[in-house]
């Protein structure tokens, strides 16, 4: 695995994860300060930079990375070492905000018009001072995007800046060629979802949520750590409700929080589980 693919499985699963509360209120209190050496005193704090850090320190990327709770501070940092773009990549860190000094988070992918992302302090609606750990879609070109830090992995890294093509990861060579042409592959079947079990809901019980909650793991919209239940709980449903917020097409009409999965969510989250696994 590519140190690229540990920072983002690192980050990936710390999806779900909550901050603490205190008389009814969230409190910013979390794991990360208190986990990272010279971060200490940011717990109770604005955490989502101190994410990042603690997600780089454990991935084994802590020198690749800024050491600070100060979104700013990490921008200039990259900038400071000529590693920054305005165009995305796999494994980047993205600033917003003027001066990239509001949010950050970590890019996981992209496309010509969106970057999905793991980012901590954040909720549903993407706010900058949230409650915990969320996957978000935004888009690319927003003004709220303020660039993109480039971590110097050893591999290389997948970015959509021209400029930075000659750093692409390069495709690994066979140690010896082979003696014979290869053989054709058989075209694999596509991958054919489960059919949508009846009686599947918030709040009912049924064996089938069990099956839900492990695609919500897979797709990484639960996090590992949560027990799986017969009962489609509260767990469930806000995993389900942040899987629509990333893929509004299967959400309900009209509806900004949707907790319940439907037959083409359904069988849409288990394709991005499992799918490319065929």
């Amino acid at each position: 695995m590519s140190l690229a693919d540990k920072v983002i499985t690192t980050a990936r699963a710390e999806i779900g994860y909550r901050e603490g509360k205190s008389n009814g209120h969230w409190n910013n209190k979390t794991k990360y300060g208190p986990a990272v050496p010279g971060l200490e005193w940011a717990d109770w704090q604005a955490w989502c930079c101190t994410f990042t850090s603690w997600v780089a320190m454990t991935a084994g990327a802590a020198d690749l990375f800024p050491r600070t709770a100060s979104c700013a501070t990490g921008a200039r940092w990259f900038k400071d070492r000529k590693r920054w773009s305005e165009y995305p990549a796999i494994g980047a860190q993205v600033f917003y905000g003027a001066g990239g000094g509001s949010h950050t988070g970590i890019v996981v992918s992209y496309t010509t018009d969106t970057i999905t992302t793991v980012e901590g302090n954040t909720n549903s609606t993407g706010s900058a001072e949230g409650d915990g750990v969320y996957l978000k879609t935004r888009p690319r070109r927003d003004a709220y995007v303020h660039g993109y830090g480039y971590p110097a992995y050893p591999e290389g890294i997948t970015s959509a800046d021209p400029a930075w093509a000659k750093a692409a990861p390069k495709p690994t060579a066979p140690s010896t060629p082979p003696k014979s042409p290869p053989t054709v592959p058989a075209k694999p079947k596509p991958y054919a979802p489960p059919a949508f079990p009846k009686g599947l809901a918030p709040g009912r019980k049924s064996p089938s949520a069990k099956s839900l909650q492990r695609a919500l793991k897979a797709a990484g919209f639960m996090a590992q750590g949560i027990a799986e239940a017969d009962t489609y709980g509260p767990a469930t449903q806000a995993a389900v409700a942040r899987f629509h917020q990333a893929h509004p097409a299967y959400r309900g009409k009209g509806l900004h929080y949707d907790p319940a999965i439907g037959p083409k969510g359904w069988a849409a989250l288990h394709s991005i589980a499992y799918g490319k696994r065929k």
